[in-house]
């Protein structure tokens, strides 16, 4: 391998083909020796499209990152690039993040069919599609009549069951919708005081070999310094509740000055309980901020909450 190559693996989506082709740009902008090629791999997530997440139980650990992750062991690829909120908290031994780049957006967005103007407007019993455990429940706290949904496949696939009346709305990030320029189906936005968003949304991570001393130095010129402390900390928060377990998580890191505000809750499914809480730390405290939060959540009942749900 010379050392202006450089592969990357990608998954096949649209949104993932998108998000690789903004790392490759970035990376050739600030390194205009490099020959980048795109490799795209299939993961188990991509090929699993009739089973709910929540269902997949432990077997849906790496289910989006699993066989990326074997090709950077072989070598085969160099690096790839993930959403942050799919790669789980612990790394595996011998690859690390190499780069979280600056956030996009980090709210749900809201897009429903035709008549329907807002979240509001859902008329009682209307369907509403996700696939996520963290949206469902806060939908269910506010909203308990709906009926909540399975969706599954990338965000075309979602759209298009929207639009042919499998559901009266679906959620999805807003980010994703905003990178594949479908900002105009955007009904509304959900701000976090009604959908707390999930560890790490917005944020791409790019994952590499850790002993790779020529690809981690590359990629320092696409780490967002900020991006990555308020990452750190919401990923801190999920370990600390033993992030592992299928219970509905969030949280949102937010920088402010010196300062870090973390708001993180853990609910049940089913809406009925939810668990919040908030904390302030200086920016050097990220991960210990995340400890802290968790610590608080879980004396004040999360622990009952992820006993009850572990799959």
């Amino acid at each position: 391998m010379t050392n202006n190559k450089l592969t990357i693996g990608t998954r096949g989506s649209l949104l993932a083909l998108w998000q690789t082709n903004w790392v490759k740009a970035e990376l050739v902008k600030h390194h205009p020796q490099l020959a980048i090629e795109i490799k795209i791999i299939s993961t188990k997530g991509d090929r699993i499209l009739d089973i709910s997440l929540p269902k997949l139980g432990e077997q849906g650990k790496g289910l989006f990152t699993k066989e990326l992750e074997d090709a950077m062991y072989t070598g085969e690829i160099d690096l790839a690039v993930h959403s942050l909120k799919d790669l789980p908290t612990e790394m595996p031994e011998g690859l690390t993040l190499g780069a979280i780049c600056e956030r996009e957006d980090v709210r749900d967005a809201f897009i429903a069919a035709a008549g329907i103007d807002s979240f509001a407007d859902l008329p009682e019993g209307a369907k509403v599609g996700t696939s996520s455990l963290r949206r469902e429940a806060q939908l269910r706290a506010i909203r308990p009549d709906l009926q909540i949904l399975p969706v599954r496949g990338n965000v075309d696939t979602r759209l298009r069951k929207l639009d042919e009346g499998n559901y009266d709305a679906i959620i999805l990030a807003a980010a994703g919708l905003h990178r594949l320029g479908y900002t105009e189906r955007i009904t509304q936005y959900l701000e976090a005081n009604v959908m707390l968003s999930a560890v790490g949304q917005g944020a791409l991570a790019i994952e590499c070999r850790e002993d790779d001393e020529r690809v981690n130095s590359l990629l320092q010129s696409l780490n967002h310094q900020l991006t990555r402390l308020a990452c750190a900390a919401e990923r801190s928060f999920l370990q600390g509740l033993g992030g592992g377990c299928l219970v509905p998580i969030a949280a949102l890191c937010r920088v402010e000055g010196d300062a870090l505000q973390l708001d993180g809750l853990v609910a049940k499914p089913d809406g009925s309980k939810i668990i919040r809480g908030a904390r302030q730390a200086k920016v050097t405290e990220a991960e210990l901020l995340g400890q802290q939060l968790a610590e608080e959540l879980l004396q004040r009942g999360a622990d009952r909450l992820l006993a009850d749900n572990k799959v």
